[in-house]
């Protein structure tokens, strides 16, 4: 048995403790000046096979201590993260979402397109689904498009404050182009999460930092 085999082996089942590298390399070299001193003399240990498990030794070592590196270096940067997101609290974000929150006569959202498109329409509906208003934002181009909805419904009712959805349905060339609606959301607080740092919003809920399209 190697001494590396005899340091995974050799790990006693009662302790709870994960072994560190210093407590791996020492036991290495206990096990290594044991097998040199109870060697047959006549069939010593080759040297290739000390030389090679020093290697396996220096690479486990190195890999435990790249290990360490790179959670401190993850938890800096989720830090540094959830400090510049605090500074996004009181401010509005918007972020893949179909709701719409019409207050005062006023409500706003938007979608994102990946390409330029002859014809957007914005369909603002109820709770149950019908349709009060269809928008016709006409030719855009790709990016993200901002809109307005100041509550009045086709049949120009007003309608009251509250929440609403909306779907949006853009054209290319007579062919149908994928659109993702954006909505907003107001941030009242930041967490950190386990995919990294999350803002608590009124409208959208928590939504994850990384999938913001603008800030307002």
């Amino acid at each position: 048995m190697s001494t590396i085999d005899a340091l995974t082996s050799g790990t006693s089942t009662a302790s709870t403790t994960k072994t560190t590298a210093q407590e791996t390399e020492d036991r290495f070299l206990k096990l290594l000046v044991a097998q040199m001193q109870n060697q047959d003399p006549l069939n010593p240990m080759d040297n290739a096979e000390v030389t090679s498990q020093m290697a396996q030794l220096s690479t486990v070592t190195g890999i435990d201590n790249l290990n360490s590196t790179l959670e401190a270096m993850s938890s800096s940067f989720a830090s540094s993260q959830s400090l510049q997101a605090a500074g996004m609290i009181g401010r509005s974000v918007l972020a893949p979402g179909s709701s719409l929150q019409l207050l005062s006569g006023m409500a706003a959202g938007g979608f994102d397109l990946k390409q330029p498109v002859d014809s957007a329409v914005v369909k603002i509906k109820d709770a149950a689904g019908n349709v009060l208003q269809s928008v016709d934002m006409g030719a855009q181009k790709e990016g993200s498009v901002l809109f307005q909805w100041d509550g009045t419904t086709d049949s120009g009712a007003i309608a009251p404050d509250g929440s609403y959805t909306f779907e949006v349905s853009a054209v290319q060339g007579g062919e149908k182009v994928e659109v993702e609606n954006l909505a907003l959301g107001m941030v009242g607080s930041v967490s950190l999460g386990v995919s990294g740092v999350v803002l608590n919003t009124d409208a959208l809920g928590a939504v994850d930092v990384a999938k913001v399209k603008q800030i307002f």
